[in-house]
């Protein structure tokens, strides 16, 4: 199979090589799946470049998130054959390849109603999103939340879950591409920060959105102000 490969840390745009390698055999608890879909994250960079927490020894395939099809389950996997699922790669068989390998016991199986490329960009980017506003920020209905980096996967991802929660959302990106990404997501009100002042468009913002302002306080959090 072919398999984007690195056999030393380092910035993936100078250290990734395009490989024919050998399928992977999946170990106990493991599947092989045929990649779909596999998406492309900050973390990945630092994965490469040894800086993630996660740390993997090379040589090995990056891309720690996969959306395929089960070709091989090891066993006490509890995947079959033909399941489509998304999770996480493993043990360094990761999805910038034409096959990866994956923790049966990690792994969701995809609806059939949902396309594998979409079931993919869920994974990551939405699942860090979730945590950060439910459940570390405890996020409320009627809160008004700021999102920095709004155009990007995480912010993009937050300003929808936020806005279907039933929140006012101020969103935050540097040039009008962006602002308007963000306009399209459905932010309420969108901060250019390369030609704005930051500070003072939130703060502008709250006085018609909340009673933060009036209070000296910044945006809502799950209960709090930050």
């Amino acid at each position: 199979m072919r398999a984007w490969r690195l056999t030393e840390l380092g910035d993936p745009w100078d250290v990734l090589s395009l490989q024919e390698v050998e399928s992977p055999t999946p170990g106990v608890g493991e599947a092989r799946v045929q990649v779909s879909a596999s998406d492309l994250n900050f973390a990945d960079i630092l994965q490469c470049q040894g800086q993630y927490q996660v740390r993997l020894d090379p040589p090995f395939t990056p891309g720690m998130s996969v959306a395929g099809t089960v070709v091989e389950a090891g066993s006490e996997c509890g995947l079959e054959v033909g399941d489509r699922v998304l999770g996480m790669t493993a043990s360094g068989w990761g999805g910038y390849a034409e096959e990866a390998l994956v923790r049966g016991r990690e792994m969701r199986i995809i609806p059939d109603n949902v396309s594998l490329p979409a079931a993919a960009a869920m994974n990551v980017i939405y699942g860090t999103g979730w945590t950060a506003l439910h459940r570390r920020g405890q996020m409320q209905p009627g809160e008004t939340v700021l999102v920095l980096a709004a155009a990007g996967g995480v912010g993009s991802a937050a300003v929808q879950m936020a806005k279907a929660h039933g929140c006012v959302v101020i969103a935050a990106a540097g040039g009008q591409d962006k602002v308007d990404v963000c306009k399209s997501l459905g932010a309420d009100v969108v901060v250019d920060y390369n030609s704005e002042d930051l500070y003072d468009k939130v703060m502008d913002c709250l006085l018609y959105t909340s009673d933060a302002a009036d209070e000296g306080l910044g945006v809502d959090l799950g209960g709090r102000r930050i």
